[in-house]
């Protein structure tokens, strides 16, 4: 039995490949219209196809990899063409990843995931920013030297592919601040973190108005890029492409969307607590924006761009108390959300001790190979603490 292996061409239809796999025009015709499984004009291309065949008897089956863990096989057999779904099983088990800052969190990760593919690695790192993203601003807050472990479920299939899969827990030390969460699903299923208080990680506002995005520009006294004059900026520029997704950080109601001078298209929101979100130089407005619409935590109010005076694609934020600038990441710092029921606190005590002990275990294995004969660390490796967060050096 040989195997031939090749992708599907792009506007290349399922019939051409059928024909280009060893089979007859009209057995192709016959194989195509029994699929139920998979929509003929509507395979990807780029999707792997392997034809097994006999010397005697030709095509015996063909099979379509749809996906990492499913695929498509249409088998001949005596009363014609007969298809079959698989769906690859995948096993778990359980790494750690640890990593030292030198200069973002996707290339800590990068260096520090071993366990994991190149091309996972980045998702790991967007892992670990979701779940920090309503206390820490990864792209402002981290610092050179600033170290991240995490404990991450890994899983894989026979064939060998791997990807992340749930986050359990994770320790940050960031800007001299002790920052811990850990899974603890609610009853109904729902994935949730907590920080070792109890506190959930979501709490009233985000941190950032885009997702993991670098920072361009900082809060403080600055030269105006087109008007060459030394100002205070009264806000933080984040450095993203044009059409990037602009979240609301908090609930709110729109105050303001429309043009406004310098900055642009702009949309301006009124939170509970009184305070004042702008978000400037947008290239558009998120679906029904306008004023008097209210909005949610982390929906998109518009989209990255560049009106206004603007030298590139940027969103300049603001956060306005009482009418005066403040520093957003002083504004926006949050302590903790809403704490857990009392009845769920000895539980997740447990939980906790036990995920937390093991990732301590775990990074501890992997560092001790490195150690020298004075039971040095390697450079760059931090001890890992347990403090609880929230604490500082």
């Amino acid at each position: 039995m040989a195997f031939r292996t090749d992708t599907i061409h792009s506007g290349e239809p399922l019939l051409a490949v059928l024909q280009r796999h060893g089979l007859e025009h009209d057995d192709a015709n016959r194989a195509v219209a029994g699929l139920s499984l998979l929509d003929a004009r509507k395979v990807r291309a780029g999707t792997e196809v392997t034809a097994a065949v006999h010397p005697d008897s030709g095509v015996t089956n063909v099979t379509f990899q749809l996906a990492i863990d499913r695929v498509v096989r249409l088998m001949r057999s005596p009363d014609g063409w007969v298809e079959v779904e698989e769906r690859l099983p995948w096993t778990t088990d359980t790494v750690a990843v640890a990593g030292v800052v030198t200069s973002t969190l996707t290339d800590a990760i990068a260096k520090a995931a071993e366990a994991f593919p190149a091309d996972v690695r980045t998702e790991v790192a967007y892992r670990i920013a979701d779940v920090l993203e309503y206390r820490v601003d990864m792209s402002r807050d981290l610092r050179v030297g600033d170290s991240i472990v995490a404990l991450v479920e890994r899983e894989a299939t026979a064939k060998g592919h791997v990807r992340a899969g749930r986050m359990l827990a994770t320790r940050a030390m960031i800007g001299g601040t002790r920052y811990e969460a850990v899974r603890f699903d609610g009853e109904d299923g729902a994935e949730r973190f907590y920080d070792a208080e109890g506190r959930s990680m979501k709490a009233a506002f985000l941190r950032s108005p885009l997702e993991f995005s670098r920072i361009s520009s900082t809060f403080g006294s600055r030269k105006h890029p087109i008007l060459k004059t030394w100002r205070q900026h009264t806000g933080v520029d984040y450095a993203a492409r044009t059409g990037t997704p602009v979240r609301a950080i908090g609930d709110g109601k729109v105050i303001f969307a429309g043009w406004k001078g310098g900055y642009g298209r702009t949309v301006e929101l009124r939170h509970p607590n009184g305070m004042v979100t702008r978000y400037a130089h947008l290239s558009a407005f998120g679906a029904g924006i306008k004023v008097g619409a209210t909005v949610k935590v982390a929906s998109t109010i518009g989209k990255v761009g560049m009106t206004g005076l603007a030298t590139g694609p940027h969103l300049h934020f603001e956060t306005l108390i009482g009418g005066t600038h403040r520093n957003p990441s002083v504004a926006l710092k949050n302590v903790g959300g809403e704490p857990l029921p009392a009845a769920q606190r000895s539980a997740f005590a447990m939980r906790r001790s036990a995920l937390l002990g093991d990732l301590d275990t775990r990074v501890l294995a992997m560092q001790a190979p490195a150690m020298g004969p004075e039971g040095l660390r390697p450079a760059g490796m931090r001890p890992v603490e347990s403090r609880a967060a929230g604490a500082t050096n």
